[in-house]
């Protein structure tokens, strides 16, 4: 799963949301859909991925996760509320999408972007990074959380 980059995965997961949804005939959940508050969520979902991007290269080091080494670790913008504010924003925007659509089974999207980064691409980082910067990455690990 790691030779995928996870917008890629965010994106197989939308698709075959929506795909299982249409094959469903787009059943809706009571009370959605809400198109506004998913254009919001969509909206809000690319803030924290657009600057920790421009923080990485304002500090010229690696976006690259699987990058053999990275030249330092980013720990200001996003990165003082969350260790990883680019999956958020992916899991965010799935999120919007299946508010905005409606259709319960879009619901599965988010789910799995979390599921996927949680439990394959962000451990996989963290023991990167552990090992490369030692005492330093875990120290940031105990004074920020790793969504929210």
């Amino acid at each position: 799963m790691l030779k995928l980059p996870p917008p890629i995965w965010t994106l197989i997961y939308i698709l075959l949301s929506a795909a299982l949804s249409w094959w469903l005939g787009w059943p809706k959940l009571p009370g959605l859909p809400l198109p506004p508050l998913g254009i919001a969520l969509v909206a809000i979902a690319f803030v924290s991925p657009v600057w920790a991007f421009i923080l990485f290269r304002r500090e010229d080091t690696e976006i690259e996760p699987t990058s053999p080494t990275n030249r330092k670790p980013v720990t200001s913008g996003p990165y003082r509320f969350t260790r990883n504010p680019m999956y958020l924003g992916l899991v965010l925007l799935a999120l919007g999408i299946a508010v905005w659509v409606g259709a319960w089974p879009m619901l599965i999207a988010p789910v799995a972007v979390f599921a996927t980064a949680n439990w394959v691409h962000i451990p996989f980082e963290e023991a990167k990074m552990r090992r490369q910067f030692g005492a330093a990455y875990d120290d940031y690990v105990t004074r920020v959380r790793r969504w929210v």
